[in-house]
């Protein structure tokens, strides 16, 4: 029980030792998942711990601008689509053997279709940022 309330109190502290702002989606999802990652490895302190490594990969991911977003959205979807397992979000990076369709005059960003969602990834890490519903 001691755990539990140590460990709820780790996560909430953490929540609110970063700020969230409108555009940092990626930075706050990625942020939480590293709190929760950090505390079932390393109990409390992982939780303190693996949430600020998370807020701080979460922070390096750039939205995509909004016409990239919308190219995706108006174009038919890819042939290629993939199924996994475990649940797709943000911050998650796709391996290199997944296809990735380019968007014209864009080479920072790239898109598939995961669990039939597209999601939107950075080229040159293939980090998921935005997935479209």
């Amino acid at each position: 029980m001691r755990k539990t309330i140590i460990l709820a109190t780790c996560v909430a502290l953490t929540g609110l030792a970063i700020p969230a702002y409108a555009d940092d989606d990626a930075a706050i999802t990625t942020g939480a998942g590293g709190a929760v990652a950090g505390a079932v490895v390393g109990g409390p302190v992982g939780a303190v711990i693996g949430g600020a490594l998370g807020f701080i990969a979460g922070a390096s991911l750039d939205p995509p601008p909004a016409e990239v977003v919308t190219y995706i959205e108006e174009r038919p979807a890819p042939q290629r689509k993939y199924v996994v397992k475990e649940k797709v979000v943000v911050g998650t990076t796709l391996p290199d053997d997944v296809v990735l369709e380019e968007v014209p005059d864009n080479d920072a960003y790239a898109y598939t279709v995961i669990n039939d969602r597209r999601v939107i990834v950075q080229r040159d890490n293939h980090a998921i940022v935005k997935i479209i519903e």
